[in-house]
Formats: C-alpha cells, structure tokens, sequence
C-alpha cells in the first residue's frame, strides 16, 4: 500500500492521508497524535496512519471501499 501523509491542520487536529491499494485511492483525515505538551507528534502520527490503514486495506478487499465511477458523458445534441 503507497500512504501519503499531508500537513497537519491544527484546526481539526488531523492529517489528511492518501492511501492507494490495488488500483483503488482513498482519502481521508485521520486524527493526529499529540504530544504532552500538544505539540504535533509526526512519529506517532505515522503509526496511527498505519493502523488505519491496515483497516482501509482490507476494506478495499472487500469491495467497501472502490473507486467512484467515472462520471458519464453527455450524448453531443
């Protein structure tokens, strides 16, 4: 599975995540890790994302999670 980890949003206190498993990419926002102190944990962060995405993984092989379908053209008048 390819993961990639975007910038933490302070706001939400999240990352957003790409993950693309056999053809299929899933997005979403994944709670982030904090540090005692608040500070944003990016080593924690990271294996959080990778427990999501053992999840997300076996979703897509199941057929939960696929691709959207392609959007159907307009027949030319």
């Amino acid at each position: 599975m390819q993961i990639t980890i975007g910038k933490f949003d302070r706001s939400s206190s999240s990352v957003p995540v790409t993950f693309e498993h056999k053809g299929v990419r899933h997005e979403r926002a994944v709670n982030a890790c904090l540090t005692d102190r608040g500070r944003y944990d990016e080593e924690a962060t990271a294996a959080r994302v990778d427990d999501v995405a053992a999840g997300v993984a076996h979703k897509i092989e199941l057929g939960v999670i696929t691709n959207p379908p392609e959007p159907e053209e307009a027949p030319e008048a």
